[in-house]
């Protein structure tokens, strides 16, 4: 999953940072509100995080030209301000959600798992499933025939998108873009090591092989032959 985090105040970003990467997801931050409306209008995102006191353009106005564009992003919005009417405004210029600070990490993550849930449509967004293998995004927990494999945050995210993506290939940008940040570096032969751990863990202990490469082209999560 990929979220765009708007916030000047470094020390909360950080601590919404280091949450979110460690329950898997790639993070892309931005301190001020131009930025955050460049990133915003330019890449994919399943949801955003947004403080309303921003430098150069407030969040509230952000959130609104986003709008304008067509750019459904679902959109949690963090701020100090309490009183009902900040609210109706957060809601109205078309946030999802509204969030005061100080707040816990906890709440924040439930929250925004909850928007994905609702953006995406799907009845059992949280679970997925493929052949034998089973995903609750919730609970975090995966099982191969019913017994439990533990995966690292990174491994679950990677699983994620296999699974997310099952009977297509995904190549090594796309894994790379989706489950690691942007700016890691190109070179790096880290999706095929992750990739070869995450086999070892979910199909040496089973004649059906569930995660495939396709030479050339990429890797392919299938559940049927």
């Amino acid at each position: 999953m990929r979220l765009l985090l708007i916030e000047d105040d470094l020390k909360i970003a950080s601590f919404v940072l280091k949450g979110f990467r460690e329950a898997g997801f790639v993070v892309h931050h931005a301190r001020e509100g131009e930025t955050g409306l460049h990133m915003a209008l330019h890449e994919p995102y399943d949801a955003a995080i947004i403080d309303i006191m921003l430098p150069k353009l407030d969040g509230l106005t952000l959130i609104h030209r986003l709008r304008l564009e067509k750019i459904n992003t679902p959109v949690i919005i963090l701020s100090a301000k309490r009183s009902v009417d900040d609210r109706v405004k957060g809601l109205q210029s078309g946030g999802d959600d509204y969030l005061t600070k100080p707040f816990s990490f906890s709440e924040l993550l439930a929250r925004v798992q909850a928007l994905i849930r609702r953006a995406t449509g799907a009845k059992d967004a949280t679970r997925l499933v493929v052949a034998d293998l089973s995903m609750d995004i919730l609970k975090r927990e995966v099982l191969r025939a019913g017994k439990k494999i533990e995966l690292q945050p990174r491994e679950f995210s990677l699983l994620e998108y296999l699974m997310r993506n099952e009977g297509r290939v995904v190549s090594k940008t796309m894994v790379m873009e989706h489950v690691w940040n942007y700016d890691f570096v190109p070179m790096t032969n880290v999706v095929e090591a992750r990739m070869c751990i995450l086999r070892e863990k979910i199909d040496k202990e089973f004649s059906q092989k569930l995660i495939h490469t396709v030479r050339g082209a990429g890797y392919v999560l299938k559940g049927n032959p």
